[in-house]
């Protein structure tokens, strides 16, 4: 048996908005890369727990990881699984909203929401196709 090499279709181009998203995401990623970065007080009620912040560095990590992935292989997987991983970031932050935390943490919990959800969207955007004119 002979095992002949398929070719395989290029990958669609990334639009503008797609790279947008991904470079949102990406600084997202960052963001929460710097988790440890600064640290609370002891003494402080405020603030996520340890547990929470090693997850957000982690998914962080993962984060950077695959939108430097997505943008060097054009791969929608790659967008798919950073999106994945911004969702998993973002309900990690829900807690703030209905615990008793400085207005200052809701507010930045509530901005990273919607952060999240335009690179989301902006990321997943596919690519329009050319429809026939019919006549």
């Amino acid at each position: 048996m002979t095992a002949t090499a398929v070719p395989r279709a290029a990958a669609a181009p990334l639009l503008m908005r797609n790279r947008i998203g991904l470079v949102i995401l990406g600084l997202l990623g960052l963001v929460d890369m710097s988790a440890f970065a600064f640290p609370m007080d002891d003494d402080a009620k405020a603030g996520p727990p340890t547990g929470i912040l090693v997850l957000d560095t982690i998914l962080g990590i993962a984060t950077v990881a695959f939108v430097v992935v997505a943008l060097r292989t054009r791969s929608r997987g790659a967008i798919r699984i950073v999106a994945g991983l911004r969702i998993v970031s973002v309900l990690s932050a829900v807690p703030a909203f209905f615990a008793p935390v400085p207005p200052a943490l809701v507010t930045a919990a509530a901005l990273d929401v919607v952060v999240t959800f335009v690179g989301i969207v902006l990321a997943l955007t596919p690519p329009r196709r050319a429809h026939p004119v019919l006549d």
